[in-house]
């Protein structure tokens, strides 16, 4: 079992990306369940993703990050309308997903 956690940063603004909607889902079969939603904090931060004794056990997730709404909500022109980070949990460790972002690109990591 494990905790899965994340951090968005504007890259073009060298800051935290504030408002960032996120969607967590957890593959079952051929579709994706929703287990987690939140918006990010000042800090680019969703302290409260999943419950506090919630824990997500082994299999494939993916993050859903809405982006596009972010960079709009700015007047700021964007390519993608959102990312989608898809990740697999083998173990009981901390999952950080981190996300860099600016208007027309992005990467991730696993983090710490």
């Amino acid at each position: 079992m494990s905790q899965i956690t994340t951090h968005v940063l504007d890259t073009s603004k060298g800051k935290p990306a504030q408002d960032v909607e996120i969607q967590l889902e957890k593959q079952t079969g051929q579709t994706w369940e929703i287990i987690a939603t939140g918006t990010t904090d000042s800090d680019g931060r969703i302290g409260d993703l999943m419950a506090p004794k919630q824990v997500a056990e082994r299999g494939v997730y993916r993050m859903v990050f809405a982006t596009g709404k972010y960079f709009a909500q700015q007047k700021t022109e964007s390519f993608y309308p959102e990312v989608v980070v898809i990740f697999k949990l083998s173990d009981a460790s901390h999952y950080h997903v981190p996300l860099l972002l600016n208007p027309f690109g992005y990467s991730t990591y696993r983090g710490s």
